[in-house]
């Protein structure tokens, strides 16, 4: 279970995410771990960064729902920046979708500028079903990028839609096959890096401002809608009826 980084080539990074035994669920440790890339790329030379996931089957499924779920402020505050949530950042984000896209993966693609999809990929907010609130910027952002009406379908079902689907919702700009996923993205990240940092930056710092300001107005919100999910016994209930692979009853 890691969130690993390597170069592509002096302006180019790419992060992993690589916990292949569950879907590469994104561990508290390893949102940590997340958060600290983001950070250490913010500040060095790099000039754009492609995420993806480990292996064939999943690009990301959000958090380890078996592991800990408690939402203490400090432990928000890292989970928001593992997914850069409210973040200004500089840094063109390409997202390399190599699998099944769900939960906290959505919410981590929609703070990325470019993505790119597995035919093979299937995307969803499936929390509802679990009696889990999706804090992670979904009912902050997806209304905003991909509309209404389409944001709410995903939202209150709970359904996971394929990735033609999700390109002709504009969640991401292209479905391809499998094994062209990576190799699109360092070509869009190549292009991207030939060109003005300065002038990349200040765009992807506009861009990010403008999003970080809107969503951070809602994050009092936010942060009491969670705390009233997680104190009811629905949650008990769905969170239970996860790890027990069954359907809940509420």
């Amino acid at each position: 279970m890691k969130v690993s980084l390597r170069r592509h080539n002096s302006h180019i990074a790419i992060i992993t995410i690589d916990n292949t035994t569950k879907m590469n669920a994104l561990t508290r440790q390893m949102m940590q771990e997340l958060g600290k890339l983001w950070d250490e790329l913010e500040e060095d030379d790099t000039r754009c960064i492609v995420i993806t996931g480990a292996g064939e089957r999943a690009f990301c499924v959000g958090a380890d729902i078996s592991g800990d779920l408690s939402a203490t402020e400090d432990k928000t505050i890292a989970i928001n920046h593992s997914l850069l949530k409210t973040d200004t950042y500089s840094k063109p984000i390409i997202s390399a979708i190599n699998g099944d896209c769900v939960g906290g993966g959505v919410e981590l693609i929609l703070s990325t500028d470019i993505r790119c999809a597995a035919k093979t990929a299937r995307f969803g907010l499936p929390e509802v079903k679990w009696s889990i609130y999706p804090f992670g910027g979904a009912t902050t952002k997806l209304i905003h990028q991909i509309g209404h009406v389409h944001a709410m379908d995903l939202l209150l079902t709970g359904r996971l839609i394929s990735a033609v689907d999700a390109q002709k919702l504009n969640l991401i700009n292209i479905a391809l096959e499998n094994d062209d996923v990576m190799n699109w993205a360092l070509e869009k990240a190549e292009i991207i890096a030939a060109n003005s940092p300065s002038a990349i930056q200040a765009v992807k710092t506009q861009v990010t401002t403008s999003i970080s300001e809107r969503v951070k107005a809602q994050e009092q919100l936010e942060q009491l809608l969670g705390d009233h999910v997680r104190s009811q016994p629905d949650f008990i209930e769905g969170t239970k009826a996860f790890i027990e692979k069954r359907k809940p009853v509420y």
